[in-house]
């Protein structure tokens, strides 16, 4: 899309409707650039730029795997990174360097990226001490400084070298949450403005939804003053607007950028203007409430903007107009870390290509699941799917990917291709796992299919928290027939388990045998009920 606009233009809330949990965001001359979790898929660490504070683009995964184990490479059943792996990065740039700090629960440690370019290459190296949700900071002097922790928040000074702590250098607790909060404070930034040191975190006080806090002081090593800045839910059953941090225009207007959860979908980013308070505190919205729609600075050039969603999967092509085999849209990534020699871009021309190389008791444990995140309210997507080369066991389809996952699917049966919609049952509402990664899905519909080659279609609706998915299927070879329903509506459920939106899904896992293909192509991705404002 083309960024034209050179007046302040009005969007809606939430100004990016898709899954970017812990969003950290910074402003480089007159663009603005975005970090965010991505947790078990790789290539992860998304580094994304705008113009403009509402439309994103993806530059680089500043991330290829966070480490080589058996979890990251779901080596064996039962292990697994679901949850875990790259969380809550901290972006900054000071001097001329661009840098990531985050930490990986699964390994226990913490890790820096480094680059000459935010668009790469990303260089990474792990840190002497493990600092949870940490905020790095650069301070005028260029003493490096690290905010982190839960409940307990911490500030530690960093070596010149950022490989560890100063010794001898500032290490002290600025903050204690009550202890009686459902959660206590967490997804920390810290920053500097007038003289003023401010950290932004946020936390479930007792009895209350997720609010955001912020801390001052005159100085790192002075007492912090705390104050509930943001205590508000968009009107969306709850769900309250937290972490991130703020960012200020070339022009000196000042913005707070927060993630709020919104159920099956994920945590979505939320634009509010703020200003300073007499006394310093930031000053949020109309009255400390998120407003639902907020006027944008304007674009700061005119510059064509990548779609985060897409429908392609090759990126590039080589000298010769080939395919760069290894060169997928940004918007597409892996469940865990690839299994390279079992997928293709180039093997079928025009298709995503995956083979059998493991036998897996479902789809949590199936190798180079592709995925890509919805958007909300509604998002359509559709695959037409190959299956003639499946063996006995092997099931191949689209899936509603999360936790409690649902799908449609290929399979063959008995040297019969049977079309099936099967899930894994929710065992209530609430964000916590149930930890079963290995029972089979449960069959909800199966039928006889048409022909070996089939097109599938997926509907995930978001719409105020319905959270449902529905599968449909037609003759691939047939694109006027119509689409025919399979199974009933499921339920997309946020959880703990994946701690990620429900993501498109393509896959193949096979239960008997290893062996068998499947191909996928003429994929497409829709939005049609999304309403942008401004546009």
């Amino acid at each position: 899309m083309m960024i034209t606009s050179t007046n302040p233009m009005v969007y809606t809330n939430p100004v990016v409707y898709t899954d970017f949990p812990d969003p950290d965001i910074i402003r480089v001359g007159d663009v603005y650039y975005m970090a965010t979790t991505t947790m078990h898929f790789t290539p992860g660490c998304d580094i994304l730029r705008s113009y403009d504070l509402v439309h994103w683009e993806f530059i680089a995964h500043a991330l290829n795997i966070v480490a080589d184990t058996p979890e990251e490479r779901l080596e064996c059943e039962g292990a697994n990174a679901y949850g875990r792996g790259m969380w809550a990065p901290s972006l900054r740039y000071h001097r001329g360097t661009w840098y990531v700090l985050f930490a990986a629960n699964d390994t226990h440690t913490s890790y820096l990226l480094t680059a000459d370019d935010p668009c790469g290459p990303w260089r990474k190296r792990e840190l002497d001490g493990f600092y949870h949700d940490s905020g790095l900071f650069f301070d005028d002097d260029d003493r490096a400084y690290v905010v982190y922790g839960q409940s307990t928040l911490r500030i530690t000074e960093l070596n010149p070298e950022l490989s560890g702590p100063m010794p001898g250098g500032l290490d002290r607790v600025i903050a204690q949450d009550d202890p009686q909060a459902d959660l206590g404070y967490e997804g920390s930034h810290l920053y500097k403005h007038d003289g003023r040191y401010y950290v932004f975190t946020c936390h479930f006080p007792k009895g209350k939804g997720k609010t955001e806090a912020c801390l001052i002081a005159e100085s790192l090593d002075g007492a912090f003053e705390a104050r509930e800045i943001i205590d508000d839910d968009l009107s969306f059953h709850g769900y309250g607007v937290a972490q991130g941090g703020m960012v200020d225009t070339p022009d000196g207007d000042w913005y707070a950028f927060m993630m709020q959860d919104r159920g099956g979908v994920g945590r979505v980013p939320t634009l509010m203007p703020m200003r300073f308070g007499e006394d310093g505190f930031p000053v949020i919205g109309e009255n400390g409430k998120v407003p639902q729609s907020v006027s944008v600075p304007a674009a700061s050039c005119a510059e064509p903007v990548a779609p985060i969603n897409g429908s392609e999967f090759i990126a590039r092509h080589n000298a010769e107009g080939g395919v760069d085999a290894n060169c997928l849209q940004p918007y597409w990534q892996f469940n865990h870390i690839t299994h390279n020699e079992y997928w293709s871009l180039t093997e079928r021309p025009g298709a995503f290509r995956l083979h059998s190389g493991r036998i897996s008791s479902n789809l949590n444990h199936a190798w180079n699941t592709l995925t890509q995140r919805t958007m909300g309210p509604v998002t359509v997507a559709e695959v037409t799917v190959d299956a003639s080369t499946l063996h006995d066991g092997d099931f191949a389809g689209l899936a509603a990917f999360q936790g409690c996952y649902s799908y449609i699917a290929l399979t063959r049966r008995n040297g019969r291709t049977m079309l099936t919609v099967q899930y894994k049952p929710v065992n209530d509402d609430s964000i916590f796992s149930d930890d079963d990664w290995d029972s089979p899905a449960v069959t909800d519909a199966e039928i006889m299919a048409n022909a070996d080659c089939m097109r599938l279609r997926a509907v995930y609706d978001f719409t105020d928290c319905k959270d449902e998915v529905t599968f449909f299927y037609r003759d691939a070879d047939t694109p006027e027939s119509e689409w025919r329903p399979l199974g009933t509506a499921h339920r997309m459920v946020f959880k703990m388990d994946h701690f990620t939106g429900c993501r498109i899904g393509l896959f193949l896992y096979s239960t008997k045998e290893t062996g068998g293909i499947a191909d996928f192509y003429d994929f497409a991705y829709s939005t049609p009920n999304t309403k942008e404002g401004g546009r």
